[in-house]
């Protein structure tokens, strides 16, 4: 069952980025670098809650 999540810079706080997980494979919140434009870098980002 996929369900789609939100994910935001751990540095800025912008939502940047929606992607999809799987949540019976991958318990744990997602956290991934990715670019951030506002910082105009790459940085953490979190899963939204």
């Amino acid at each position: 069952m996929r369900t789609q999540v939100i994910l935001k810079c751990a540095e800025c706080g912008e939502e940047n980025y929606y992607t999809s997980r799987n949540k019976k494979v991958q318990l744990e919140r997602m956290e991934v670098t990715k670019y951030c434009p506002r910082d105009k870098k790459h940085t953490l980002h979190k899963e939204k809650k």
